[in-house]
This record gives C-alpha cells, sequence and structure tokens, in this order.
C-alpha cells in the first residue's frame, strides 16, 4: 500500500473558532444551507458527533461526487483542531482505502483565519493515484467550500 501526503493552507476572512464551529461542529445544519447546490444533506449516521461518529455526506445530483462517508477522528475545541477519515465515497473505491484529513485553525494578524490541512491518501495494493490531479482539483474544491463559507460570515456576521 502507498501513501501520497499533501499539505494546504486556506486562508479565511472568518475569526478561527467561528470557522472551526461552522466546518467542524455544525456541518449538518451548516453546510447544506450554505451550499445547496453542493450538498444535498449531511447526517449522523453512527454516533453522537465526537470521535469515531460516521457522517453520511449525499452531494447534489450530476456531481462527480454522489456521497462520501466520514469517521470524525479527533476534535479539540481548545486547540482548533480536527481530524476525520473519508472511508467510504463513490469515487476512487478500487484505488484508495481512506483519506485522512487533519486540520488546524489558527488567527491572522487580520483577525481571520489560515485552516492548515494534512491529507494522507492511503492507496489500494498496486493502484496509482496522480497526485497532481488531487492537489489541483481537491485543493480547489475545498478553497471553494471555504470560501463560501467566509461569503455566508460575512453576509450574515450574527450567525
Amino acid at each position: 500500500m502507498g501513501v501520497i501526503t499533501l499539505e494546504n493552507e486556506f486562508a479565511v476572512a472568518v475569526a478561527p473558532a467561528k470557522l472551526f464551529k461552522a466546518y467542524c461542529l455544525e456541518t449538518d445544519t451548516l453546510l447544506p444551507k450554505i451550499l445547496p447546490e453542493h450538498i444535498k444533506s449531511s447526517d449522523i449516521v453512527e454516533g453522537n458527533g465526537g470521535p469515531g461518529t460516521i457522517r453520511k455526506i449525499t452531494f447534489a445530483e450530476g456531481k462527480d461526487l454522489s456521497y462520501a462517508k466520514q469517521k470524525i477522528e479527533a476534535i479539540d475545541e481548545e486547540n482548533l483542531t480536527y481530524s476525520f477519515s473519508l472511508i467510504e465515497a463513490s469515487v476512487w473505491k478500487d484505488a484508495v482505502e481512506k483519506v485522512t484529513y487533519e486540520h488546524k485553525f489558527v488567527p491572522t494578524p487580520e483577525g481571520g483565519s489560515i485552516c492548515k490541512r494534512t491529507s494522507t491518501y492511503y492507496i489500494k495494493g498496486d493502484a496509482e493515484i496522480n497526485k497532481d490531479q488531487i492537489k489541483d482539483v481537491y485543493g480547489k474544491k475545498t478553497a471553494g467550500l471555504f470560501k463560501a463559507v467566509e461569503a455566508y460570515f460575512l453576509a450574515n456576521p450574527d450567525a
């Protein structure tokens, strides 16, 4: 089994605690509200929202990805860290065993955040995944997600 590790940073004009709450704690209600054209629903299918919880995200029709299941690995509200594993998805079934995402939200001098993310892809057997494609496609999708969250909070500062 091969392993691919990527690191990204996403700048967001939202305070770290607020961004952490939206992205990590209120995913099931907030993301379908902010991105209804992309996310149809997000539901806990097992657990209570803490480590070990399984969440299923169902994407809007016509997207490359129809669903994904995540397993929450760790949540630290005090240090604003969050990790989850993508354990099942409608893409890469034959090539990827799982993907683990580790996030740390840090403040910027301007009052916003930087989300530092490490993504580790565990590749099945001799399967091959294009590292540049992952970096390009999924980096852009995550950046778009954070920009949508940012736009929501800039338009709704009391949310």
